[in-house]
């Protein structure tokens, strides 16, 4: 692949059972990520397994399943093309695991696309107050993913089918809510689809004349159009910090034989390219870029926004991990934070919160244990303005700024320096339904970075930013 077109990450989020794999699977199947050879191979094998009618959802268990399996599968298989871009899909996990990979997936993320399914009973489901359709939304918007498509999809099992009344319904209380954690409806493109059939999926469905199109309205220009892949298409180019300081959380670390240690990870800031030499924190290893890699092609440089896996010197993958972060050695290198000062929104908890809670923290692709040393200030979530000294507790729908201590090595950054590792979520989900049958509720809080102590070579440096009313997110908690 070359480099022509501008390569843009997105995320498909929803309710269970809405629809991701068959609409995603669709996108990859007709619009190039799949190579005709593949295609064959598993029509074949559809055939075969009495699937005689191919559908989409089949081809992404396939290749997820595969690649469980450790299988190794060209990513290319991941991603399409739109007239304008290289579309590379963020894997979307299981439900269960789903707001723990969400938070690394979703931080990566330039657009979203929320699935929501349209029959009878489905959507209210997912929009009810424990419904994945609002938490997906949330956590998408609180974790920095400002582009949102709506794909309204099954409606070819509405009452009747392909419901003009049904959809409406559906936009406008889709609309209501996303409007309540931070979306502006008039830029988010709702289309009406068929992940199953096609529908208004790459050309405009004959079932639904009624649907004359959607339209953005957007300071940068606004956009219109009929199909899902238009909209796609539509989404604003994000802009890329190339001038920052190179940090690339790592996502794994493969060893290839024949060629040795190869990272993998996105370019969150700065540029990566062979010969530069690059520091991993926290471990602290120190080592020269070989050679830097996207979809099998060969690049001079990498840019914010690419997934790239980059060979490095000398370096076992026992070294680094998941978690790392790799940085320029010579520019800034990322350091161990030995403690940060954050602000923090507890969306859900059970009971509350004292010094000396310790949940478990994903932040960037790091999955670590932290302490809430000192709760220093409740303040107020919109403005920022401190309420209290010194809170003995915290409870759901209050914010605070709060002293933690990581309970193992890990690298993050203040969120104005850089967001993507300033940024971290704590979310501890139950089995669905507790032993009484009731629905259980997640904890989740989600934080921003704003001061922290690196240790630098066994010193401790203090890196301070002042925090602002922008550094925090309105969350409006729906009852």
């Amino acid at each position: 692949m070359g480099k022509e077109k501008l390569h843009i990450n997105i995320v498909v989020i929803g309710h269970v059972d809405s629809g991701k794999s068959t609409t995603t699977g669709h996108l990859i199947y007709k619009c190039g990520g799949i190579d005709k050879r593949t295609i064959e191979k598993f029509e074949k094998e559809a055939a075969e397994m009495g699937k005689g009618s191919f559908k989409y959802a089949w081809v992404l268990d396939k290749l997820k399943a595969e690649r469980e399996r450790g299988i190794t599968i060209d990513i290319s298989l991941w991603k399409f093309e739109t007239s304008r871009y290289y579309v590379t899909i963020i894997d979307a996990p299981g439900h269960r695991d789903f707001i723990k990979n969400m938070i690394t997936g979703t931080s990566q993320a330039d657009c979203a696309v929320l699935i929501v399914a349209a029959g009878v009973g489905e959507f209210e489901a997912g929009i009810s107050k424990n419904g994945q359709t609002r938490e997906h939304a949330l956590l998408a918007y609180t974790l920095g993913v400002k582009q949102l498509i709506v794909g309204v999809n099954k409606m070819d099992s509405t009452e009747p089918n392909y419901s003009q009344k049904r959809y409406e319904e559906i936009v406008k209380e889709v609309s209501t809510y996303i409007k309540k954690i931070g979306y502006n409806p008039d830029t988010v493109a709702f289309v009406p689809i068929s992940g199953w059939n096609g529908d208004n999926m790459l050309e405009a469905s004959p079932n639904m004349t009624w649907f004359k199109g959607w339209k953005v309205t957007r300071k940068d220009g606004n956009a219109s159009g009929t199909t899902l892949l238009e909209a796609l298409d539509a989404i604003q180019p994000p802009s890329r910090p190339t001038d920052k300081p190179l940090r690339l959380p790592l996502q794994d670390v493969y060893k290839i034989g024949g060629i040795g240690t190869v990272p993998v990870g996105r370019v969150e800031t700065g540029v990566i390219k062979p010969g530069m030499v690059v520091t991993f924190a926290p471990v602290n290893v120190t080592t020269e870029v070989k050679s830097v890699e996207m979809h099998h092609e060969a690049l001079t440089e990498a840019m914010p926004g690419d997934n790239v896996g980059f060979n490095v010197k000398n370096v076992s993958v026992k070294d680094i991990r998941r978690g790392n972060v790799a940085g320029d050695s010579k520019n800034d290198p990322p350091m161990e934070a030995a403690n940060f000062t954050a602000q923090v929104i507890i969306l859900n908890h059970p009971g509350q919160i004292s010094a000396g809670y310790a949940p478990v923290l994903d932040c960037h692709t790091a999955h670590i244990a932290c302490k809430f040393a000192e709760l220093k200030e409740k303040i107020d979530r919109r403005s920022g303005k401190k309420l209290e000294d010194n809170p003995k507790a915290l409870k759901s729908g209050d914010a605070a700024i709060v002293d933690m201590v990581p309970g193992k090595p890990m690298c993050v950054e203040s969120f104005s320096e850089y967001p993507p590792l300033g940024r971290w979520c704590v979310c501890v989900c139950p089995q669905p339904r507790s032993l009484l049958g009731r629905q259980m509720t997640c904890t989740v809080h989600l934080c921003r970075i704003y001061n922290l102590l690196k240790k630098i070579k066994g010193t401790l440096k203090q890196h301070n930013v002042t925090p602002s009313q922008s550094h925090f997110c309105e969350i409006k908690l729906s009852t």
